[in-house]
């Protein structure tokens, strides 16, 4: 069994051993009962990810440590491309020096982000495109930066911001996080280059989404609210897509207040300026970052299970309609949320049901979704027997079974 597969709960408790802290001392710095440190180092219970992330802060570790992401390619057995496209990232391989065709890579962008949000077998797709896709683009980035064709290099530039955006939630769900911060940071870079300041603005709210997912949580509210300000003051007229992006930066703020367990500011953030931009910028997906009032409903859903408000989450989760997001991964990471507002009930049909609408919108990720596989390991272990087949069954797709 390889390291990524090493139960959370005993990563755990390994690292608080380590760290010569008791069970007690462990669960009342992270807010949480002793009961339920010992049921989730038990493999009983499966923590959401604020509390993985209080429980990392604690015991002063990476959250990727206790998430098991793996540091290096040898150490998964789940998608085997990140090595490749590590090499494409940093060798900056030669390629014939052909006619730069930026409509085409346009176009092929476009199609790969589409395949990301649109299709069930994204993983599978996506990894098929991206190595020569970032080989060309890159090329052709290279092959304009001097050129005396100013709008050709910036379009290089929009091509490969946009790529980037693309590679920074695909590195990140293959558990390659050195990569997502790498091409989150050269999304930047491209875009400052592009001079685009929306482009600026999504590079920072997907630079932003992997310091949250780092635990840099004061990092990630710095850059989004920075951002914030730098969109109002950067633009000679206000438009609907500035609305949103203003908005999905509010969202990482509140986010990232949350992880601070500063509830109250998430909730004034979500309630306030992202729903107010939410209303202005209506339902989209600028720059893919599918912003709009729904969003801003499953933002809520998270603020307050994050706040341990379980009962509020599933209230406001009931009311909305996630069928109408263009993006499948939403659908399955809110049907994955709700799966774990029941696990904190102890409701595990409920959780079943769940995962089985996760399963439905996105099936590879249920494959290299760490978070989920420790939690179907906790239904094999606690579940009664009349769910015992359903959750097999679900284990056997996942790879925990064979």
């Amino acid at each position: 069994m390889g390291s990524a597969e090493i139960p959370i709960g005993e990563r755990i408790r390994f690292y608080r051993t380590a760290s010569k802290k008791s069970q007690a001392v462990v669960a009342g710095l992270a807010g949480i009962s002793e009961n339920y440190l010992s049921q989730i180092e038990r493999g009983l219970r499966t923590p959401t990810i604020d509390k993985l992330h209080q429980l990392a802060r604690v015991m002063d570790v990476p959250i990727a440590v206790l998430i098991g992401e793996p540091s290096f390619e040898e150490d998964s057995v789940l998608h085997p491309v990140a090595s490749t496209l590590q090499r494409v990232l940093t060798t900056y391989e030669s390629l014939p020096r052909d006619a730069v065709d930026l409509d085409g890579l346009r176009a092929r962008v476009d199609a790969a982000w589409g395949l990301w949000q649109g299709s069930t077998n994204r993983f599978t797709e996506v990894s098929a495109l991206v190595p020569d896709l970032t080989r060309e683009v890159q090329a052709a980035v290279r092959s304009l930066h001097r050129g005396p064709d100013v709008q050709q290099r910036r379009r290089a530039y929009q091509i490969a911001t946009d790529l980037y955006f693309l590679l920074r939630t695909f590195t990140k769900r293959v558990g390659r996080m050195d990569l997502s911060l790498m091409v989150a940071d050269r999304a930047v870079a491209s875009a400052e280059a592009a001079d685009d300041p929306l482009r600026i603005a999504a590079a920072k709210w997907n630079l932003g989404q992997i310091l949250l997912s780092q635990g840099e949580a004061e990092g990630a509210e710095d850059v989004a609210l920075r951002s914030i300000d730098e969109l109002k003051h950067g633009l000679p007229e206000r438009t609907t897509d500035q609305a949103a992006l203003e908005g999905a930066l509010w969202l990482v703020a509140a986010v990232a207040s949350g992880r601070r367990r500063d509830h109250w500011t998430a909730r004034e953030r979500v309630q306030g300026p992202a729903t107010d931009a939410a209303r202005e910028a209506g339902e989209g997906n600028v720059f893919w970052t599918v912003f709009g009032p729904l969003n801003v409903g499953l933002h809520t859903v998270s603020v307050e299970m994050q706040a341990g408000e379980v009962s509020e989450a599933l209230y406001v989760a009931d009311r909305l309609d996630v069928n109408q997001s263009p993006s499948l991964e939403r659908r399955m990471t809110f049907a994955l949320e709700i799966a774990r507002c029941y696990d904190q009930r102890h409701e595990d049909a409920a959780v079943i049901l769940h995962l089985m609408n996760a399963e439905a919108s996105g099936p590879e990720d249920m494959r290299y979704n760490t978070l989920v596989r420790d939690l179907v390991r906790s239904l094999m272990k606690r579940a009664r027997p009349t769910l015992q087949p359903q959750v097999h069954a679900i284990a056997r797709r996942i790879g925990l079974l064979t």
